[in-house]
C-alpha cells in the first residue's frame, strides 16, 4: 500500500497539525471540515506553525502549503485520517460517509483517542482497512504515533500503517483495541487525580502541576495538559474508559464536570484551570 494522497477530515488542532505533518513528508493533503471555515482556521494554524519551524531550520510554509487543498466534500484519496470530534456514533457517520466515497482499495484511519476502533470498522464494508492512527498534540512536535487495530484490521493495513508513521518522522507503538488503548489509559487517571487533588483543596494548580514538572520530569503538568487537550474532550475520555473497562475509578471528577458545564474548556475557550488571555 502507498499513501500518495491523505485525505484528513476535521481542520481543528489535532487535523490541522496532522495535515502538517502528512505534506511536510512530500504528500498530496486534501483537508476537509464541515465546519464554515473551519479549513482557513486551520490552514492558519499551519502557517503559524510552519513559520516557527522555519526559523529553526525547516521548509518555507509555501512550500509545505502549496501540498494543502481545501475541500467540501470527502474526496478522493488513497488514506482518510479522521480527526474530528471525540464523539463515537459522528464517527462512525463519517466512516459510513467515507466508506461509501472513497476508493474501495483505501484506508480509513481514526486520530481518536478512546473510542473502539472495533465499533468505527464495523460501521463500514471494508472493516480489515480501519484502523485506529492516534497522534500526539502539538503533532509537529511529539514522535509517538499510537497505532491501534481492529479485531478486523489486516495485517497488511497494520504493516502500511506502521510504515506511514516511519516515513512521517514518527515512532508507531501498537496497541490492542481496549478502552483508551495505552495512552489515556494511563493518562486520564492521572490527570483526574490531579483534578481531585484541586477540588479536596490539597494545593493549587500551580503547585499541582510544579510536582509533576519537578518532579516527575514532566514537561506539562497535569492541569496544564489537561487546558491544552480541552476539559470537554477529557470528560469524553473519561467517560468511554468508565462505560468500556466499568470500574468507578475512571469515572470524571465532578470538579471536572462542573468546569465542562461552565464552558471552561481549557485553552480553546479561554479559561479552564488557568486563564488564556
Amino acid at each position: 500500500m502507498t499513501f500518495d494522497r491523505v485525505l484528513v477530515a476535521g481542520a481543528g488542532q489535532m487535523g490541522a497539525g496532522i495535515a502538517q505533518v502528512v505534506a511536510a513528508s512530500g504528500r498530496e493533503v486534501l483537508l476537509y471540515d464541515s465546519v464554515p471555515g473551519a479549513v482557513e482556521r486551520g490552514v492558519g494554524t499551519m502557517r503559524k506553525s510552519l513559520a516557527r519551524l522555519e526559523e529553526k531550520g525547516g521548509p518555507p510554509p509555501d512550500e509545505v502549503l502549496g501540498r494543502v487543498t481545501p475541500v467540501d466534500e470527502l474526496a478522493d484519496a488513497d488514506l482518510l485520517i479522521e480527526a474530528i470530534v471525540e464523539h463515537a456514533e459522528t464517527k462512525k457517520e463519517l466512516f459510513r460517509a467515507a466508506d461509501a466515497s472513497l476508493p474501495a482499495e483505501a484506508v480509513l484511519a481514526s486520530n481518536t483517542s478512546s473510542i473502539p476502533i472495533t465499533e468505527l470498522a464495523a460501521a463500514t464494508e471494508r472493516p480489515d482497512r480501519v484502523i485506529g492512527m492516534h497522534f500526539f498534540n502539538p503533532v509537529p512536535v511529539l514522535a509517538l504515533v499510537e497505532v491501534i487495530r481492529a479485531e478486523q484490521t489486516s495485517d497488511e493495513t497494520a504493516e502500511a500503517i506502521v510504515s506511514l508513521a516511519r516515513a512521517l518522522g514518527k515512532t508507531p507503538a501498537e496497541a490492542n483495541d481496549f478502552p483508551g488503548f495505552v495512552s489515556n489509559r494511563i493518562l486520564m487517571p492521572f490527570i483526574n487525580e490531579a483534578v481531585y487533588a484541586l477540588m479536596e483543596g490539597v494545593a493549587e494548580p500551580e503547585a499541582i502541576d510544579t510536582v509533576a514538572k519537578l518532579g516527575f520530569a514532566h514537561p506539562l503538568g497535569p492541569l496544564a495538559l489537561a487546558d491544552l487537550i480541552g476539559l470537554d474532550t477529557c470528560v469524553a475520555i473519561m467517560q468511554v474508559l468508565h462505560e468500556g473497562l466499568g470500574d468507578p475509578k475512571y469515572a470524571p471528577c465532578p470538579l471536572l464536570r462542573r468546569y465542562v458545564a461552565a464552558g471552561r474548556l481549557g485553552r480553546k475557550s479561554g479559561r479552564g484551570f488557568y486563564d488564556y488571555p
